[in-house]
């Protein structure tokens, strides 16, 4: 929601950006947080991380409808072509992990720190600078947290990047 926050405040006023960031957070964040508690409660997830790749396989065939409807609202509500392509492109990285899933536990945090990387340095270098920062954190952090391997993370890493290539950089 931050990199989301910080790419509306450069490109929109913030009366203009407001109402979608408050779109995406009702339709995507909070659905995804009720999911994710209710799985965990529930015990289908070991934790909030979803870290067993046997139980990736009940999540993303919720995750991906979820992400699915913040496509579809942001239409709805007209947002800015660079706003619904962001959010096709994400939906497009939840199915490409959920099939690499079945071989490979790709690391989704490091996948969607290097997506706003990519679509930051776009927006704003000292913004992308930040997250690239942020991002190498984030990889080292799955990886001493023991959550995943250098090849998971490396997996992550190349997907969220040429995710935000093709949400930022490619002309569509």
């Amino acid at each position: 929601m931050a990199s989301l926050a910080i790419v509306l405040g450069t490109q929109m006023t913030v009366a203009s950006a407001w109402p979608i960031v408050a779109c995406l957070f009702l339709s995507v964040i909070v659905p995804t947080a009720v999911l994710l508690f209710v799985g965990v409660r529930s015990g289908r997830w070991k934790d909030g991380d979803v870290s067993i790749r046997e139980e990736r396989k009940r999540f993303y065939p919720w995750a991906i409808p979820i992400s699915a409807a913040g496509v579809t609202a942001t239409w709805f509500m007209r947002a800015p072509n660079f706003i619904v392509r962001g959010a096709i492109v994400t939906v497009g990285l939840l199915i490409l992990a959920a099939i690499i899933n079945t071989r490979l536990k790709i690391s989704l945090h490091t996948l969607f720190a290097f997506y706003c990387v990519v679509i930051l340095f776009r927006t704003s270098s000292p913004a992308g600078s930040v997250a690239l920062a942020l991002a190498v954190l984030v990889f080292w952090s799955r990886l001493n947290l023991g959550r995943h391997s250098v090849s998971e993370n490396m997996a992550g890493a190349l997907a969220g990047m040429v995710g935000g290539i093709f949400a930022a950089w490619w002309p569509w």
